[in-house]
């Protein structure tokens, strides 16, 4: 099926006045996401939400689609506020001990590196390698792999096959944060198996600000806790007529992380984002994604720059010799030019919906700029 790539475009009205090139920072919201919610809050109005406990269970429908999306269970899925909620309940369900280690990536985003510092006082230490040397790290005191399946600045795409292959048979927790990858790239969560996925949906996922999700494999559930417990946590909470009083029985799915209300409305909005890729095929978002991506990495060589040697994610990071990249981000903002710079490296990122006179625009500017 021949997608029409302009149409799909056009959904998206920030776009209309300004190149965009940096979903890495924020995705923007289509037509189809506001409807969603806007239809929302009028349903909510029109029936004085009395039919509450139907939206969850158009809810549970979501959960089904992100499932599809990613290649796992409805059941593994949980929605989250944004990741760092997922890694806390994960790091939570290990009983620490002085001498224990996490290890991650050099040059991590913050989440994977702030709350794993946190234990320093319990004796816990933080290990960053680079990859390859990551592998070599792991060994009897490591607890806990935290990684970005992407990461942030530079756009590697960790090999998480490898990494999965030399954690498997060892007690050890395995923790991919896929907020820099899913939405433009595919995550098979049957074939990598980590114990927690999670993913915050305002960037690649094209949702609005506020709302994730976590994928926690049956082993994982099955040794985890939740970290805060509501009146949802009782597996026969849909019996609002006669909540249950005593000690929640809790269900072997990983909706017991959740524990009290969602928040529909950005819900709602996340599953338009969600059925829109469905429709178009992850395939088919992919190959686009990493073909706008190429071209923008050759004709950022054609100009002096510089990109990093990744050519399998969404996000280009390069050096412009003998420039600033935050004061290039800044002047090419002014141009309508959206990217931006993370520690001297310019990052540009492309989506589906960008295309390539976008390309076009942001070497025309740079060129100009200052």
């Amino acid at each position: 099926m021949s997608i029409d790539w302009p149409s799909i475009r056009a959904l998206y009205p920030a776009l209309q006045n300004r190149t965009f090139l940096n979903t890495a920072t924020f995705g923007q919201l289509s037509r189809l996401t506001v409807e969603a919610m806007d239809r929302h809050f009028a349903h909510r109005d029109e029936l004085a939400c009395s039919d509450f406990l139907g939206w969850f269970a158009e809810h549970d429908g979501l959960r089904s689609k992100l499932a599809t999306l990613i290649q796992a269970e409805a059941s593994d899925i949980a929605f989250l506020p944004n990741s760092n909620a997922g890694l806390a309940i994960l790091m939570h369900s290990i009983d620490w001990h002085a001498g224990d280690e996490i290890l991650t990536l050099e040059g991590e985003f913050p989440n994977n590196i702030y709350a794993p510092a946190y234990l320093a006082e319990r004796g816990v230490k933080l290990i960053e390698a680079p990859w390859p040397r990551l592998l070599e790290s792991i060994h009897e005191r490591t607890r806990l792999v935290a990684v970005s399946s992407v990461n942030y600045t530079t756009g590697f795409r960790v090999p998480l096959a490898e990494l999965a292959s030399a954690l498997e048979g060892r007690d050890i927790r395995f923790y991919v944060d896929a907020t820099q990858m899913l939405g433009a790239v595919r995550f098979d969560f049957g074939a990598i198996e980590p114990d927690m996925l999670a993913v915050n949906c305002y960037k690649w996922m094209l949702a609005p600000n506020g709302v994730g999700f976590m994928a926690v494999s049956a082993r994982q559930r099955a040794r985890m806790e939740p970290l805060s417990i509501g009146w949802r946590s009782h597996h026969d909470w849909r019996n609002v007529d006669n909540l249950h009083l005593g000690t929640p029985v809790l269900v072997d799915t990983a909706e017991k992380y959740e524990g009290g209300m969602l928040p529909s409305s950005l819900l709602y909005g996340l599953e338009a984002s969600v059925d829109l890729m469905l429709e178009l095929g992850p395939a088919a978002i992919e190959q686009r994604v990493l073909d706008l991506a190429s071209k923008t990495r050759a004709a950022l060589r054609g100009i002096g720059g510089e990109p990093l040697p990744f050519d399998n994610t969404a996000i280009i990071a390069a050096h412009l010799p003998g420039r600033d990249a935050s004061a290039v981000a800044r002047a090419l903002k002014q141009e309508g030019v959206m990217v931006s710079a993370r520690h001297g490296l310019l990052r540009v990122s492309t989506h589906f919906y960008n295309d390539e006179q976008d390309i076009e625009r942001l070497i025309a500017a740079l060129r100009t700029s200052n």
